[in-house]
């Protein structure tokens, strides 16, 4: 009898009547690939149940904070990475402060050379914008994607106040919704009390749009304050409408109880996000940026999304969409890539 050890090609098996097949499958040849089948096949039933059971651990799949790439960044050396830029902290609350970033404009480039933290801190009363920059998650301020939106927009003579919320970068505390929103708050009020009548902007990019969308809210119904203007890259319609369509939940979509599971379990967790409520009630100017290739959030949502603002605005034409054709290639993070992107801000901000 003729035969291969371990998990090898079968070969025939020849008895007292000549040749007969193989009595075993090759995964009953195959012991250890088996075992690891099972485990895998084990671990996939669990996660939902798992998530169901403990909803915290959905925040680590959102929020990604602990993935704080790029790794080996000295973050309070922006120097590193961008011209014109000064790292600083604030303090949000008791116990907690952020990390933060502060380009200025770049015709105010030559200035800012060996300029201390008061020098900035008095260039943002110099009547040019302020972009308060609201990332996505994973990673740092430092990512690629955002060190190159802080240039494109700081050389259209923007200010650009970028801070990685609690729980990221080298911000204290631990990240929460609730606590995002109080981060963004604490740098509105740092930024307003030293820009004077310079407009603010919320520019949210991905999870940041929720972010930007819920402070602008906030300020709006607690205060009677209305920031200048919102820009959202890359949107959703709310937390749970992005989980079911991201690239990482596409393996539980077919899974029986995926919406109980898991969708229902990001509310356990404390996660809302809510854009489509929050644009009913906002009425400051708002641009929705999205490109026709997101392969992680369709432009299908940030369309929706426009269609829900547009539809509660009174002033249709505070609210605006551009798509960017695919040709493009801009993806879900690149949208700042294209030299196009200031022109078409101001000009729906009525700037020069």
């Amino acid at each position: 009898m003729s035969h291969t050890g371990g998990c090898g090609v079968p070969q025939t098996l020849w008895g007292a009547h000549g040749a007969v097949s193989p009595r075993r499958g090759w995964l009953g040849r195959c012991p250890r690939l088996r075992t690891l089948l099972l485990e895998l096949l084990l671990v996939y039933v669990s996660v939902p149940f798992l998530i169901r059971l403990f909803p915290v651990i959905l925040t680590k799949f959102i929020f990604l904070n602990f993935l704080a790439f790029p790794f080996f960044v000295d973050l309070r050396q922006p120097a590193l990475l961008l011209n014109n830029t000064v790292s600083l902290r604030l303090a949000t609350e008791p116990g907690v402060s952020v990390g933060i970033w502060h380009t200025v404009p770049g015709s105010r480039g030559a200035e800012a050379r060996g300029q201390e933290q008061s020098w900035y801190e008095e260039a943002l009363g110099d009547a040019h914008p302020v972009i308060i920059y609201l990332h996505g998650n994973g990673g740092t301020r430092a990512a690629s994607h955002r060190v190159q939106f802080m240039k494109l927009m700081g050389a259209a003579d923007f200010h650009i106040v970028a801070l990685d919320y609690r729980g990221y970068g080298d911000s204290s505390g631990y990240p929460t919704e609730s606590g995002f929103t109080t981060d963004v708050l604490a740098l509105y009020d740092w930024v307003k009390a030293r820009s004077g009548n310079s407009s603010i902007i919320f520019w949210g990019h991905s999870l940041g749009t929720g972010i930007a969308t819920n402070a602008a809210r906030k300020l709006q119904e607690e205060r009677g304050v209305q920031v200048d203007a919102v820009v959202l890259e890359s949107p959703y319609n709310s937390i749970r409408e992005a989980a079911a369509h991201v690239p990482i939940t596409t393996i539980y979509r077919q899974f029986p109880g995926f919406e109980y599971l898991i969708l229902d379990s990001i509310a356990l967790a404390n996660m809302f996000f809510r854009n489509d409520e929050n644009v009913k009630v906002l009425a400051c100017p708002l641009l929705i940026l999205h490109a026709e290739d997101d392969a992680v959030l369709p432009v299908q949502l940030g369309r929706k999304l426009f269609e829900t603002a547009r539809g509660a605005y009174k002033d249709k034409s505070k609210v605006k969409f551009i798509a960017f054709p695919k040709e493009l290639g801009l993806g879900h993070d690149y949208i700042s890539s294209n030299p196009e992107l200031p022109a078409l801000v101001k000009d729906f901000l009525n700037m020069k």
